[in-house]
């Protein structure tokens, strides 16, 4: 079931030894650095950029914003969150903070594992909604988005799916900035107060690696 994106190695599981026979249990893992939830390295799209053996574990820990844009996603499979949706954002909820991990909460997540998740066209383009370039630079500039810092989403990318330039990725990896990719549960996070951890092997030279992605949520106030 797991939901690969177009052009990525097959996920494969193979038994290579079982108790009964080996004395032992062991199973072979084959796939992408890159397959179902998972974390991306500026190595990922920059030449010469940190890979993710060369990043500080200060930036796999990060407070997290979710921004809820379930409605428009839903409406609109290609919608591009923009600066007002973030100033929005920001007027109801608090000023995200810098450093952030900012995460679009679209509610793609429900498709994993069926066609509606990659949700290609006939011609095999990917539609989901994402973060416009527009949004990213602000993101940037205000800087929200720190010397470390992260762009999030329930989909492949935190690019539009139609946006076959990955504008927002390559502006996203020019330094230290992440990107966590096909999440769940976001709706078990609060706008902003969460931090995110993020797991997962680190591979030498590595472009970035499959995750367990934790979301750490302080207990309520009585």
């Amino acid at each position: 079931t797991t939901t690969l994106f177009p052009g990525d190695p097959e996920f494969r599981l193979t038994t290579m030894t079982t108790v009964a026979e080996d004395g032992y249990y062991m199973r072979y893992v084959e796939e992408g650095e890159h397959t179902g939830t998972h974390w991306g390295a500026p190595a990922h799209f920059q030449e010469g950029g940190l890979t993710a053996d060369q990043l500080d574990p200060h930036d796999l820990f990060l407070p997290a914003a979710v921004v809820d844009v379930r409605d428009r996603a839903a409406a609109d499979a290609d919608y591009g969150v923009t600066v007002a949706d973030l100033r929005a954002f920001e007027r109801r909820h608090g000023h995200i903070p810098r450093g952030a991990a900012v995460i679009l909460w679209t509610g793609w997540a429900e498709r994993w594992g069926t066609d509606a998740y990659a949700n290609l066209d006939a011609d095999g383009v990917i539609h989901q909604p994402g973060f416009t370039l527009e949004a990213a630079e602000w993101l940037v500039e205000r800087r929200k988005l720190d010397v470390r810092g992260a762009l999030g989403t329930d989909t492949f990318s935190p690019d539009r799916g139609v946006d076959s330039d990955y504008g927002v990725s390559v502006l996203l990896y020019q330094e230290h900035r992440i990107s966590l990719e096909n999440l769940t549960n976001l709706g078990a996070l609060p706008p902003l107060g969460a931090h995110v951890l993020v797991g997962g092997p680190i591979n030498a030279a590595g472009s970035g690696s499959t995750a367990m992605i934790y979301g750490l949520v302080p207990p309520r106030r009585r």
